[in-house]
């Protein structure tokens, strides 16, 4: 069987400040989105070029911040080939509205940044009551929230799980534990446990597969430890493009290479069944 490619975290960027102004959380904007821009016809040519079937874009909160004004216009332009993960501010009195408003507009998944290039702390308010009602609403919705976070911010996440068991819960890169050490991973351990919580799914991006090369760790041992916990069908694929530098092409490339001593079953579906039950709007060839 041909390898079939789905891609859960490509972000866009354009240049027309006038109409998407820049509004980055944080205040900062991140060096990548000034330096990469990237607008949604130039991701649907590198995803030509790549093999890359369709995609998830990730609302680039480092960019625009809660305004996902151009995620939503990228899937409206293209239904075809892409989906979208918006961001809105939890903590809102508004949230679950801005929610149901941006659903409306065909996107289908919700992200929480907690931490990141520009916010290298850990945010403390991820289970903070006044996000309730935005979890409530993604539950209602059936829509999927990603989070990224750090592994000091589990225990607020087990809030949520135990809260919210129904919603399904996507971490950004694996959460980047540290495991440039080696085998046996002792630094993954808090992520790797969170396995026994079934509507847990990991994000396996460009930043996993080059931190896994780094040091002692390998992507044969750790990857492997990772797909025994949760199972292929519990991890998706994601470019993280244009972020990470390189072509999406040879993203691709290297995170195939990274995984290829996994089974062609399990493969196939890190790379794109896990994605079609995350996100339905990407079923279909």
């Amino acid at each position: 069987m041909p390898a079939r490619t789905l891609d859960i975290h490509p972000h866009v960027i354009t240049t027309d400040t006038k109409r998407y102004p820049r509004d980055p959380l944080g205040g900062t904007q991140s060096t990548w989105s000034r330096e990469r821009p990237t607008t949604y016809a130039d991701l649907l040519a590198a995803m030509d070029q790549a093999g890359v079937a369709k995609a998830a874009i990730v609302q680039s909160s480092t960019c625009y911040g809660f305004d996902n004004s151009y995620v939503a216009d990228a899937v409206a332009a293209h239904p075809e080939r892409f989906t979208g993960v918006f961001s809105v501010d939890v903590l809102a009195p508004d949230a679950p509205q801005k929610i149901r408003y941006w659903a409306r507009k065909g996107l289908a998944g919700l992200r929480l940044f907690t931490t990141g290039s520009t916010m290298p702390n850990q945010a403390t308010w991820l289970d903070d009551p006044k996000t309730f009602p935005a979890w409530q609403t993604a539950g209602e919705l059936g829509i999927p929230v990603c989070v990224q976070m750090q592994q000091s911010a589990i225990a607020q996440l087990k809030v949520l799980i135990d809260r919210f068991p129904n919603v399904t819960i996507v971490i950004d890169h694996l959460m980047r534990p540290p495991i440039a050490d080696g085998p046996p991973y002792a630094g993954a351990e808090p992520m790797l446990a969170l396995s026994r919580y079934k509507n847990i799914f990991l994000k396996l991006t460009i930043i996993s597969v080059r931190e896994a090369s780094k040091g002692k760790a390998r992507p044969e041992t750790f990857f492997r430890k990772v797909v025994k916990e949760y199972g292929a069908s519990r991890i998706a694929w994601g470019s993280n493009f244009p972020a990470s530098e390189g072509s999406l092409k040879q993203i691709v490339e290297e995170s195939r290479a990274a995984l290829s001593f996994l089974s062609a079953e399990e493969q196939d579906w890190i790379f794109w069944g896990t994605a079609q039950k995350l996100y339905p709007a990407l079923t279909g060839k």
